[in-house]
């Protein structure tokens, strides 16, 4: 069956398409949507245009839409693509949602106006075994924002190994944090995986900061042999 990936470069889609083809699915197209607002309530804003880069280098073609990022509007021109992805021969849409009603709510009923099928395979899965199935799989993940009580400058740009696991459990039980950042804690990008058939590497980066909260800034990078 002929799938898509709502992808923004990150741990959640990512996974998600390393569990459709590991169910089976012929994962035809990378959906990244390009919002104007960085507070979108549906779409990944930080880096999303290292999702070229990702396409690349797990050989899967990427299909870019535009966004305002305005409220509810923005569903609109999601489903504007899901309709092209059907006129494709697409069946299946995959998610990365995990816990966030918000999102997936909505992803199931444009999928359903649609005709096309709605799947999220990491959706309600533990977020500690999650993670720690993230780091056994060699997923090479950094953390590229964060906005969350805890969370300094100084995680920006780290990556997620069982070290920094352990610090995020004990976050978890001192301000009730999600360990899988599903409450907008954190957002990551993935560098390499078993999926990718080349590495991600960065050449120039920067930190921009606001106070309690900032992103990784990616300003070049590029990918090489694994």
């Amino acid at each position: 069956m002929k799938a898509a990936v709502l992808f923004s470069g990150g741990k959640d889609s990512t996974m998600a398409i390393y569990k459709a083809i590991e169910e089976g699915y012929n994962v035809e197209y990378l959906v990244s949507m390009i919002s104007d607002n960085p507070e979108s309530y549906m779409f990944h804003v930080p880096n999303i245009h290292i999702t070229e880069l990702s396409s690349e280098a797990m050989g899967i073609p990427l299909i870019k839409a535009k966004t305002h990022g305005v409220k509810e509007k923005e569903l609109d021109d999601l489903k504007s693509v899901l309709k092209d992805l059907k006129d494709k021969g697409v069946e299946a849409i995959f998610a990365g949602a995990l816990a966030s009603k918000y999102q997936k709510s909505r992803i199931d009923q444009l999928c359903i106006d649609v005709g096309l099928i709605s799947k999220a395979p990491l959706w309600h899965v533990d977020p500690r075994e999650y993670m720690e199935e993230i780091i056994n799989l060699g997923f090479e993940v950094i953390i590229i924002s964060v906005s969350a009580e805890g969370l300094d400058e100084s995680w920006l740009g780290r990556r997620i190994d069982s070290k920094l696991l352990d610090e995020i459990i004990k976050l978890h039980n001192k301000y009730g944090m999600h360990m899988a950042f599903e409450g907008g804690e954190a957002e990551t990008l993935v560098l390499d995986c078993p999926i990718f058939k080349k590495h991600i590497k960065i050449l120039e980066s920067s930190n921009v900061w606001d106070r309690d909260n900032g992103y990784f800034l990616i300003s070049k990078a590029e990918l090489e042999k694994k």
